[in-house]
């Protein structure tokens, strides 16, 4: 192997994503995904802390988009209204990677590793959310409830949409989601 190797984070994510598929997220070493992309641990190592990150590559880009748009949001927007706004306008950022969400949440239902490093990842992402929130004047019960229920919601909505093949239109789930969720606390 040379010194450089061309996009080698890509390359390590698709030996991983396909070595997971075949034989499952804790039958995979770091070793083996290296080598089925051609490279080396080290170089896996310079771009993955671990092989679970290779998996939650995307978040970091995805995590971005749901804090600027609550940042962006309108001033007079409720709380509630600015998260559920960013969450649809991030899952509209998913829609061209369908295949791959498929594919990424049977691997997350597969592996109690991944099941853990996901409610973290969402419950960090609730919490930066918060921060947001709060600069934006929000008080702390009212931002802490909107950021939690905007992840309970969006996770909600992208479990329908990959359940129907994905086709769905994923930022009209989270709205409809929450329509049902306000339906569900209103007395009847």
């Amino acid at each position: 192997m040379g010194r450089w190797e061309a996009d080698a984070r890509g390359r390590l994510q698709q030996a991983a994503m396909s070595l997971y598929l075949e034989r499952g997220f804790d039958d995979v070493t770091v070793a083996e995904i290296a080598e089925t992309a051609g490279l080396t641990k080290r170089t896996f190592f310079r771009h993955f802390a671990d092989k679970r990150e290779v998996f939650f590559s995307g978040a970091q880009l995805f995590e971005a988009g749901v804090l600027a748009s609550v940042e962006q949001a309108a001033e007079d927007a409720s709380p509630m209204d600015a998260v559920i706004g960013a969450f649809a306008a991030a899952g509209a950022q998913l829609a061209e990677y369908a295949d791959f969400q498929r594919q990424r949440r049977a691997l997350i239902a597969s592996s109690t590793d991944l099941q853990e490093r996901e409610l973290v990842k969402m419950a960090d992402l609730a919490g930066r959310v918060v921060e947001v929130l709060l600069r934006r004047g929000a008080g702390s019960d009212q931002a802490r409830l909107a950021a939690h229920t905007g992840v309970a919601v969006f996770t909600v909505a992208y479990d329908r949409w990959v359940d129907e093949g994905a086709t769905a239109d994923l930022p009209a789930l989270v709205r409809r989601t929450l329509e049902e969720l306000r339906l569900a606390i209103t007395p009847a």
